[in-house]
Order: C-alpha cells, then structure tokens, then sequence
C-alpha cells in the first residue's frame, strides 16, 4: 500500500480530546495489535501488512499521540503510560477483549506496560495473549541513543527542531538501518513526510523524555518481561546500534527460556528490510507457541 493511500484509508477516533489515527482490517472481539516505534508511525508495517491481514481476522495498527498522521500537540507532556492508556481505549472501541501485541521501538515500552498492568490485575477487560517484540528499548541500560536524540532531548532540542530537514533527516535516519537495507530515497522521503505532518518536529523534544521515563520504569518494565507467563519472542535486527545484538544478549539473560530470532544482516526496522523473514518469523511464533491467529 502507498504512503498516500495508507493515510487516505485510515480512520480516526478522538482520545483525550486529541485526533488520533489509525488503520483497521476486519472485525472480531479478537485482535492483533501493532505499536510503532520513534519518530515514525503505523506505516512502518506496511509491508507486513497483507500478510498480517491474512493471517488475522482483526488487525488494529494506530499512530500514537504525536506520531505520524495523529495530532501532535506541541507543549504536550507525552507519556509511555498515557499511549497505554490510547492502546486500550483503541482496543475497548473496536470491542476487542483479547489481543495479541507486536511493537518496536518506542512501542515495545508501551508493550510492557500492558503486560504490567495484566499483571497488576489479571481480571482486565483486555487480555493480552501474545507479544512479539521487535528491535527497542526493553532495557534501559543497553538502549543507545542516536547523537540526534540525544541533541533533540537536550536543552538545546528547541533550537535543534528548526534546522532538521529532510536531508539531515535522511543521513541521520539510515544509519540505524543494515548496510545492505537502508532506505531509498523514496521511502526517506516517505518517512519525513509522516515527521512534517501535523508540525511534528515541533513534538519531538517532548516525545523523547521517553528515555528518561523508561529509566524511571524500569523495574515495573522488566519486571513484566520477566513475570509474565504472557507467550514472548524478540525478532531482532542485530545489525542495529541503538537496540541490536547487545540488546538481544541482555534479553537472553534476564528473560526465562527467551525465543529469540535474529536476522542477519538486518538493523533498527527489522519490519521495512526485511519484511518477509519477518512475516515468517511471527506466523512461526503464532503456530508453535500460542496456536494459531
């Protein structure tokens, strides 16, 4: 699907007064769930897409507060907690009781805080069922920052946002990709148009204090990964030097019996280069160890 025709088919839903989008296949009290990650947006699965739908009768992929084709309200104080909170009234609105997760990146914390909150109280209205995870910061000390995040999340991140254009963008952007897959120019292009939408730059110093909240999470975070008798498998991309080989060694470390598939090759975006290994990969997962769609 095309960027353009992704953003003309979506829908929308109001949360906490904020216009929020989202893409929706089919119908079912059951649902698969996808959670982008940072600074991009739902789109990032467009390539898994079809074969995801196939797959699953009910597949919900929204663009959180402040990302992609979503309002991005510029003095707004973002939260990894409150992009929970709009995951399940997404769900609560599609009326989806049961849901199987897959996230990156920034997602995969809000990932986690589901998982906490199961734990907290099992009797939930929503159950999560399943959740592949792919390339992010599950553990903050094993989490890299790129220099322009951490540019942006600095004092200085105001000032940064008026000179960051497309080709900074760009250059800055492909280096958490695999040698072999970054992105053309295209789909650059693609990727800064879903940062421009709604004035998104303007957000991006605010959206990033999910470092910091991750830090301040961490016990409750890791404590869901490795509680949780929830099904879990890492596909991680360990060519990526924000969250790649030493992220997947600090997860077979802490996590019980961890299921990790790693793709050689591959960087940051497992998803966008190599969408088919990826596809396999989660359909694997979903016949060997939840049973199915």
């Amino acid at each position: 699907m095309s960027y353009s025709r992704w953003r003309d088919s979506g829908l929308r839903f109001a949360f906490n007064g904020h216009d929020i989008f989202y893409q929706r296949h089919g119908a079912g009290n059951t649902a698969l769930l996808l959670i982008h990650g940072f600074p991009t947006a739902s789109w990032d699965y467009e390539a898994v897409w079809p074969g995801l739908c196939a797959q699953f009768e009910h597949v919900l992929a929204p663009d959180l507060l402040g990302f992609g084709f979503s309002a991005k309200p510029p003095r707004h104080r973002y939260t990894l907690v409150e992009q929970a909170d709009l995951c399940e009234q997404l769900l609560a609105r599609c009326s989806v009781s049961r849901v199987h997760l897959i996230a990156h990146d920034y997602g995969v914390s809000v990932a986690q805080e589901l998982l906490a909150r199961q734990l907290d109280q099992p009797e939930r209205e929503t159950t999560v069922l399943s959740v592949v995870l792919l390339n992010g910061g599950l553990f903050p000390e094993t989490h890299r920052p790129t220099g322009t995040q951490k540019l942006l999340k600095s004092p200085l991140g105001p000032l940064m946002v008026p000179l960051m254009g497309e080709r900074r963008f760009g250059r800055a952007f492909s280096k958490v990709f695999g040698a072999q897959t970054r992105p053309s120019p295209i789909e650059l292009h693609d990727f800064w148009q879903l940062i421009r939408c709604n004035d998104g730059r303007r957000a991006m110093p605010r959206l990033l204090r999910y470092i910091d909240e991750r830090r301040a999470q961490r016990a409750r975070w890791v404590g869901a990964l490795t509680r949780t008798p929830v099904p879990l498998r890492l596909i991680n991309g360990p060519d990526d030097p924000v969250s790649g080989a030493h992220m997947a060694r600090r997860y077979a470390e802490l996590v019980p019996d961890a299921d990790i598939v790693s793709l050689e090759g591959i960087g940051h975006y497992p998803q966008v280069e190599a969408p088919d290994r990826v596809l396999r990969a989660i359909l694997d997962f979903h016949r060997r160890r939840v049973g199915g769609g």
